[in-house]
């Protein structure tokens, strides 16, 4: 840990360095980004700073109570000493928590999409449990829910329904909550008392931001050449229709409706970053449709993250075999318990693959 702490703090010396460099200064773009990419840095050197202030006394107070003759000023630093190494394992530990990547998404609100699996009429109902206990949890949050779609079935659960989650904060918490989930109990229509299983697939999206689309000069190939079409003055005489090609994508646009060739190039960039959007915005909702896809899985349920077992009151989290039993306050949103233990894990994961 300390050698990518070390690593950092000489990382931030560079940008701090740089930002007094008139090279950078002149380049507006280049000084925000430096600017920015300090700041993200300046957390962590100012805790690893202090923690190395903590060590120098820590050192100092140990010399103390080791050397000093007079019996009171030993158990002072005795007592400091003891004070100290407190500090010293809770800053390491929130060193820790800050060398840990963030998610780019966790402040992003998302959209929950709840469909029935396997099981007919039994998993729609739980998918209707399901949706209320989001709706729970979204409330002790105090995030705002409004319902996108449903489309419910003629016994009160639901095949499909979907909504938007608005508060902050809602992606880093429900995004554990992506996956199959698996019920066992037995049915309200089940005469025999026979527990039935059936699944309920939960798709959580982040709220995609609109895509900015910005052309780099080096990326595209200008052709200028004469108008073409009915007669008239200016036609046909000067080189003023353009013809832009975007060279990664291959896209092509033309314009030739103006007799200026700066007002048709104008134009044809207008056109261009138009059609890289929808491009942008398809691969956008292509790669969304993937993720959805690898959440939810085919909805069998030989596939699960969690289980609720509604006989012996316990829900299960198989991804971190976890067993709480106390079903009825996880289905009224009492979920704090179940995502701060697979955020710990994910954050553990985090600091293991980031050392």
């Amino acid at each position: 840990m300390f050698d990518k702490l070390r690593q950092i703090e000489e990382r931030y010396r560079e940008l701090t360095a740089s930002l007094s460099d008139p090279a950078v200064i002149g380049q507006q773009a280049v000084y925000a980004k430096t600017a920015k990419a300090a700041s993200e840095l300046s957390e962590v050197v100012g805790k690893f700073g202090e923690y190395k202030q903590l060590l120098a006394r820590l050192g100092e107070a140990r010399h103390m109570a080791a050397e000093d003759a007079d019996r009171e000023m030993r158990e002072m630093a005795q007592a400091e000493v003891a004070e100290l190494a407190a500090r010293q394992v809770k800053l390491e530990d929130e060193l820790r928590a800050l060398l840990i990547p963030k998610d780019p998404n966790d402040d992003k609100n998302v959209f929950v999409e709840i469909r029935a699996g396997a099981g007919g009429d039994e998993a729609g109902l739980f998918a209707a449990d399901l949706a209320r206990m989001y709706t729970k949890y979204s409330e002790r949050q105090r995030w705002k829910v409004e319902v996108m779609d449903s489309h419910p079935t003629g016994v009160g659960g639901f095949k499909e329904i979907v909504f938007f989650i608005q508060g902050r904060g809602a992606w880093s918490r429900l995004k554990f909550e992506r996956g199959v989930h698996r019920v066992q109990r037995v049915p309200a229509t089940e005469s025999s008392g026979r527990i039935h299983t059936s699944t309920v697939t939960v798709a959580v999206l982040p709220e995609a931001e609109d895509v900015d689309i910005k052309v780099e000069e080096r990326d595209i190939r200008v052709d200028v050449y004469r108008s073409s079409g009915p007669g008239g003055q200016g036609v046909n005489t000067t080189d003023s229709a353009v013809r832009i090609t975007h060279v990664p994508t291959g896209l092509v646009v033309t314009c030739q409706d103006e007799r200026s060739q700066i007002k048709n190039r104008a134009k044809a960039m207008r056109v261009l970053k138009a059609r890289l959007l929808e491009r942008a915005q398809d691969e956008q909702a292509a790669a969304i449709a993937a993720d959805r896809k690898s959440q939810v899985g085919t909805g069998e349920r030989s596939e699960r993250i969690r289980t609720y077992n509604f006989p012996q009151g316990r829900v299960s989290d198989h991804r971190i075999n976890l067993t709480l039993h106390r079903l009825p306050a996880i289905l009224e949103g009492d979920l704090d318990e179940l995502v701060d233990a697979l955020s710990s894990e994910e954050q553990r994961r985090k600091l293991g693959e980031a050392l």
